[in-house]
């Protein structure tokens, strides 16, 4: 398979067009043109051009990977699934990922703490805490740490039971009502019900 023309991407700085004899066109990275010291009118074996062909997959998908990253933190385990739609194989995946974790792209743990600094700042509870660690693939030994970093649930609380409850003398269905709305975001009964006495209303366990 010989090289008719290899010329820079006008588009993707870094990355090189490289056109082969039967019209289709390879897009290679530097790394690439060097590894595989490629040119016009190189000619390829089999062997060599499906190796470059590999290594020229990888390389985009690396920097599909770090575009990613770049616009958007996320967890190892929701880059390996973008990375498997992406019809990544294991290795290309595996290969990714630490390449990612390498450039400081990727940290479960950072990563971790700011999902809960995030939630905690919107008013939610540990119980959504911990589901949002969940569905966002973070290991469970890294939770405890990151939830360290969690706003005071009191505060939270008593902000969220004063704006509803303020100037109003509630009844047991109001209270019920503040109380589902508490335990929505991930709040546990005893944090509300702290809370619900330090206003002045009654309480039930």
């Amino acid at each position: 398979m010989r090289i008719e023309e290899l010329k820079p991407s006008k588009r993707v700085q870094g990355r090189w067009l490289a056109v082969l004899e039967d019209g289709s066109i390879l897009r290679v990275g530097e790394g690439e043109v060097i590894d595989f010291a490629l040119y016009a009118g190189r000619e390829l074996t089999d062997g060599e051009a499906e190796v470059l062909t590999a290594a020229a997959r990888c390389t985009g998908l690396k920097e599909k990977a770090l575009n990613l990253l770049a616009r958007k933190p996320m967890s190892r385990k929701e880059l390996e699934r973008k990375l498997t739609e992406w019809e990544a194989g294991e290795e290309e995946i595996s290969s990714i990922c630490v390449r990612m974790e390498e450039l400081g792209f990727l940290n479960d743990a950072a990563y971790a703490v700011q999902v809960v600094r995030h939630y905690s700042q919107k008013g939610c509870g540990e119980h959504k805490l911990r589901d949002e660690l969940y569905r966002r693939g973070v290991p469970r030994e890294l939770w405890e740490d990151a939830l360290a970093h969690a706003a005071d649930p009191a505060e939270t609380i008593d902000a969220f039971v004063h704006k509803k409850l303020a100037g109003k003398e509630p009844d047991r269905k109001e209270l019920k009502k503040v109380s589902d709305a508490l335990m929505r975001r991930g709040y546990g009964w005893e944090d509300i019900s702290a809370a619900l006495r330090r206003f002045g209303a009654e309480t039930e366990d």
